[in-house]
């Protein structure tokens, strides 16, 4: 027996002993955890609808919501299906990762020395085994196989038990699912080049954990999971049930199925959360290494499932899935889930110390193209969310109340056209740009996706006059035209960033004016990850009253100005050096000092503001009366088929620095208005206390403007 397995055996019993699973679930209400207690309810009655029996929201670690259908209640288990995948897959493969019994490149043939001499087989991973990339057929059953029976006269009425073949032996287990997909399963394509379900796949990497643990006291996975994992979290046996009951007996291996056969309380499943959440450690007892628990929980690197609109298939990690792209856009990007057939489902939020727990029917209808997803992210993430109305930071102990002006009052020209950010310039004017219309009266004579405009006068008596440019306008609906997100004017110099560069909503290019917007240069660079809409921090006239020489860009840590993010991110650059790339510093950190660390690699960016899921567009002004940083930012989200132009939220943050610390000054997921796609408070209309300003938002799709009073404590 290897040292560390002898270690880790005595300190699973001396754990044990200590009392170390001791750990009860506290209770809260959904107001006291940052939800609204009418969308919570509009939650828990949508789920009973999709045929629910039970849901277990948890946050802080303390309850939420747990409801159970008629039947059902925390002490029920309820089974699995390929939930199992995570609960029992990816658990096992994770200790076998952190106890170094394998390694996730590692050739599968070195486990299974069938394989060697295949020359597909042999080529297949741990890692593609864990990611449904090995290119394992899976044994479900499929059209060919149906045509297939017919045509010898089968009919096949159960879809698992009466499949003709190697597929019908799997789930007969005649004589057991692992020789099955050991040495009749085919490989269907070169391993690691697509993607194809295969719970053959999964029961391969079953087989390849347990014989890396041979000759130790672990015989079989669920003897590894009971004493490693489900004991010190404090399971107890009647809490959960896995691989069917059964062990299978291969050659000199003790099998246990990891696909499917589980059965677990929602609590158990909530518990086995609750570690991967807290990255392998339980009360204090690092059970595994958080290292590993974030390298299975993140995206693999491997061949993404089919994707479409009603088919919104996340990433995979190591046998879990993940958000890593943003497929769900109004779910953080590190939500990480296991999931089975009737939609039985964990969920884990690290950045919102969130677990869920969804046990039932299918939640989605295959005959409307719906995918096994589909009602996971329309009937409960998004509507979790939505119910989430806490601000990301504390209120601001300078600002008191935010008095905003009646709707009646508000100014709304240019109709049409939205966008709109703005900088104070030198003659005193401020200069602004449009997206996806024609600009101020009289409208210009076709609709440009960046069209100028110079606007002259005081916020209650304005003007905007149409700037015609040849090398600064850019035509293209929505993705593909190129459009202004941020203005500057330092030194007689008007500078834009664009987004849309590569007409495909993605990439951001630095242009500037010599001639007041007339005629545009542009760099020949661009920001091809990250800043994907960067807007820049605005000081006084002609960038008077900036705090250093510095000129300061934050966008949401995105490429696409279209998918929100978790984080904001910043760069700074010298003013004299605006439209040279290498002068570039990005924000990594605030040290113990509260002075900011920067670096010169945008890969090393990280991040300024944090809001997980709602990182979108924004605009940001020093205001000098208050000496404080204001910061508007739109909420992506919207109830309004043409989005928050027309309905949404928004928040204001003020800082003392531009990197913070920041505080919540407003904060709303249903203005009374619409907040436009972008606001910004305009630094030449603030009173000179800063008390009085006026937002500027594209709200009614239009160059909207209201007048707001600060009450300052």
């Amino acid at each position: 027996m290897k040292p560390r397995i002898l270690f880790i055996l005595l300190m699973t019993v001396l754990y044990n002993v200590a009392g170390g699973q001791t750990f009860s679930w506290g209770i809260a209400s959904p107001g006291d955890m940052g939800f609204s207690s009418e969308k919570f309810n509009a939650l828990k009655d949508t789920l009973a609808v999709y045929k629910t029996t039970s849901i277990l929201v948890i946050r802080n670690d303390r309850i939420v919501l747990e409801w159970y259908a008629p039947g059902w209640d925390e002490n029920r288990k309820h089974y699995t299906a390929s939930l199992a995948k995570a609960l029992v897959g990816g658990m096992s493969l994770l200790l076998a990762l952190d106890d170094g019994r394998m390694n996730v490149d590692d050739p599968v043939c070195r486990y299974i020395p069938e394989w060697k001499n295949d020359p597909q087989k042999s080529k297949i991973t741990i890692r593609h085994l864990a990611t449904h990339s090995s290119g394992i057929e899976d044994s479900e059953v499929s059209e060919k196989d149906r045509a297939g029976a017919e045509a010898k006269g089968i009919v096949i009425k159960d879809k698992h038990m009466d499949i003709p073949g190697w597929k019908g032996n799997f789930w007969r287990q005649d004589p057991d699912p692992f020789t099955m997909s050991r040495d009749f399963a085919p490989v269907m394509f070169t391993p690691g080049t697509s993607y194809q379900y295969s719970n053959p796949g999964m029961a391969l990497m079953a087989y390849a954990v347990t014989a890396s643990y041979n000759e130790t006291p672990y015989k079989d996975i669920r003897t590894l999971l009971r004493e490693r994992i489900f004991q010190p979290i404090g399971l107890k046996d009647d809490d959960w049930q896995i691989g069917y009951g059964k062990t299978f007996s291969v050659g000199d291996l003790e099998l246990v199925a990891n696909w499917g056969g589980g059965s677990f309380t929602p609590r158990a499943v909530a518990s086995i959360g609750r570690l991967m959440l807290n990255k392998g450690n339980w009360n204090g007892k690092q059970l595994i290494a958080s290292e590993w628990v974030e390298r299975v929980t993140a995206y693999a690197g491997t061949p993404l499932p089919p994707r479409g609109e009603k088919l919104p298939s996340p990433a995979c990690g190591l046998a879990w899935y993940n958000n890593f792209d943003g497929i769900w856009p109004r779910a953080p990007r590190d939500l990480f889930l296991g999931s089975g057939a009737g939609n039985q489902t964990l969920i884990v939020i690290p950045s919102m110390n969130i677990i869920v727990v969804r046990n039932g029917e299918n939640m989605y209808d295959p005959e409307k193209g719906e995918g096994h997803f589909y009602g996971v992210v329309n009937h409960l993430v998004n509507m979790l969310m939505d119910a989430y109305v806490e601000p990301p930071y504390p209120e601001s102990e300078l600002i008191g109340d935010v008095k905003f002006a009646p709707v009646s009052s508000i100014i709304r020209k240019a109709s049409g056209s939205d966008n709109w950010p703005i900088t104070w310039g030198d003659d005193d004017n401020q200069y602004t740009a449009y997206g996806d219309g024609w600009g101020f009266e009289p409208k210009v004579e076709k609709k440009l996706s960046l069209g100028l405009v110079k606007i002259i006068g005081d916020p209650g008596n304005f003007q905007g006059i149409n700037i015609r440019s040849e090398t600064g306008e850019h035509t293209g609906d929505g993705q593909r035209g190129k459009k202004a997100s941020g203005m500057l004017m330092v030194k007689g110099i008007l500078y834009m960033w664009l987004r849309n560069v590569n007409k495909n909503g993605e990439e951001s290019q630095l242009a500037w004016s010599s001639d007041y917007g007339k005629t545009w240069e542009y760099c020949d660079w661009k920001f091809t990850e990250g800043f994907g809409c960067p807007t820049f921090l605005n000081f006084g006239k002609n960038y008077q009253g900036a705090r250093d020489k510095y000129v300061y860009i934050y966008s949401f840590d995105e490429k696409s100005a279209y998918k929100p993010s978790d984080r904001m991110v910043m760069a700074r650059v010298k003013r004299n050096k605006i439209t040279d790339r290498d002068a570039y510093e990005f924000f990594r950190s605030v040290d113990g000092n509260g002075k900011p660390v920067w670096t010169g690699e945008i890969t090393e960016r990280s991040a300024v503001f944090k809001h997980p899921a709602m990182c979108y567009r924004s605009g940001i002004t020093y205001n000098q009366g208050l000496k404080r940083y204001l910061w508007c930012q739109i909420h992506p989200d919207s109830k309004h088929s043409q989005g928050s132009r027309f309905e949404g939220g928004f928040g204001i943050y003020e800082a003392p620095e531009p990197w913070g610390p920041w505080k919540t000054v407003y904060y709303t997921k249903d203005w009374d208005v619409g907040p436009g796609e972008t606001s910004s408070f305009p630094a030449k209309w603030m009173s000179k206390d800063g008390r009085t300003c006026h937002l500027l938002f594209s709200g009614d799709d239009s160059f909207s403007v209201r007048k707001v009073e600060f009450v300052v404590h």
